[in-house]
């Protein structure tokens, strides 16, 4: 039987069905929300859990055996299970790679997991945290706080991140849905674009009339995962804990959301309900993470994207497997910014040089995945 007109907006499951067919080839059958997958996609998506599982623990293990001082797994493993602080390379272990390694982990999880969520949300796939302005809100905030306040603690500026980060993010909803349109991708990305810029302008002016919030923002205003300690990661996990249970409660309506207000709506989505959830969840996880390592770009943009080409565009997925990707990507991209100079770099320079072209490929790419 030919699905009719009414029915075929429900393709929530496959990008295929968007796409102009040659003549004579048929399209595949529209799925609705919450309808069983393919086979073959079903079968790439449990694969893809385990692997991208492996890759995190792969990941791990470079990033606390790979630096200045090189170590053999056998050596870490045996500062993680037999400490000896005597021992210099038990120090290097826990004083420098485990925090590192543990920040990375919470912070790839964050930022990825933020950006599907802001990409759910305003139905556009070149959407994250960075581009809507919620880093630079974020950022704007700590400097903020650092001057006017004298705010010092990591609480203090986590704080200040999580105020920052729900401000930007309720200003670039409130712009973008302006005029009585709805929250047009577009105007959401210009308005996300113009606020960052702003914010950006903001937290420099700061920095450069305050030599207490120069000091305090020359290193993590690049992004960085140099932290002091497990202290700062341990004092934001129950923030990012926040912001992912939010995503996870958010997820299952945000296939629906994709598909229009009005047909998730129609499908019984609370559309209130839904997107407080996801500006919870963005706020929470996008803060405290920007807090702990600064304002890393592009990774809310990259992994989402690319687990939606891997998956499909059924977001509980992405949700998932983006909180998987997300620490690889981070803790990988913090490996080769260690032995890219003698020095290191901070790693949200090595994630804007791997993610600018990726956002100019996805530009140009005519197959840009819907959502």
């Amino acid at each position: 039987m030919t699905p009719s007109r009414a029915a075929r907006p429900l393709a929530a499951d496959t990008a295929a069905s968007d796409v102009p067919q040659p003549r004579g080839v048929q399209s595949p059958a529209p799925q609705a929300p919450g309808a069983p997958p393919p086979p073959r996609r079903l079968a790439v998506r449990v694969l893809a859990l385990p692997l991208l599982g492996a890759l995190t623990v792969m990941a791990m293990m470079a990033s606390l055996t790979v630096g200045d001082r090189s170590m053999t797994p056998g050596t870490v493993i045996e500062a993680l299970l037999s400490t000896d602080m005597s021992l210099i390379d038990h120090q290097v272990v826990w004083g420098s790679r485990v925090p590192r390694t543990v920040a990375g982990v919470a912070v790839g999880a964050a930022i990825a997991v933020a950006g599907a969520l802001v990409q759910a949300l305003t139905r556009n796939p070149l959407a994250d945290p960075g581009i809507l302005g919620v880093n630079a809100g974020a950022a704007a905030a700590v400097a903020a706080g650092v001057s006017l306040l004298g705010i010092g603690s990591m609480q203090g500026q986590l704080w200040c991140a999580m105020i920052g980060a729900l401000v930007a993010t309720m200003a670039v909803l409130a712009i973008g849905a302006s005029g009585g349109q709805g929250a047009d991708p577009i105007r959401l990305t210009l308005a996300g674009v113009a606020f960052a810029a702003v914010m950006a302008g903001l937290t420099t002016a700061i920095t450069l009339l305050d030599v207490r919030a120069f000091d305090a923002m020359r290193t993590w205003s690049a992004g960085s995962l140099a932290v002091r300690g497990l202290v700062p990661t341990l004092q934001a996990l129950p923030f990012i804990a926040v912001g992912l249970l939010a995503a996870a409660a958010a997820g299952r309506y945000l296939s629906a959301i994709a598909l229009g207000d009005d047909l998730a709506t129609t499908l019984g989505v609370p559309l209130l309900k839904a997107r407080a959830l996801g500006i919870l969840g963005v706020t929470a996880a996008c803060g405290a993470a920007t807090a702990i390592a600064g304002p890393i770009g592009f990774v809310g943009l990259m992994v989402p994207h690319v687990i939606r080409w891997i998956v499909g565009p059924q977001q509980g997925w992405i949700l998932t497997l983006s909180a998987l990707a997300g620490p690889s990507l981070v803790l990988l991209a913090d490996v080769l910014a260690r032995v890219a100079t003698p020095g290191g770099m901070p790693v949200g320079v090595v994630t804007a040089f791997l993610g600018a072209p990726v956002l100019i490929a996805m530009v140009r790419s005519r197959a840009v995945s819907g959502l």
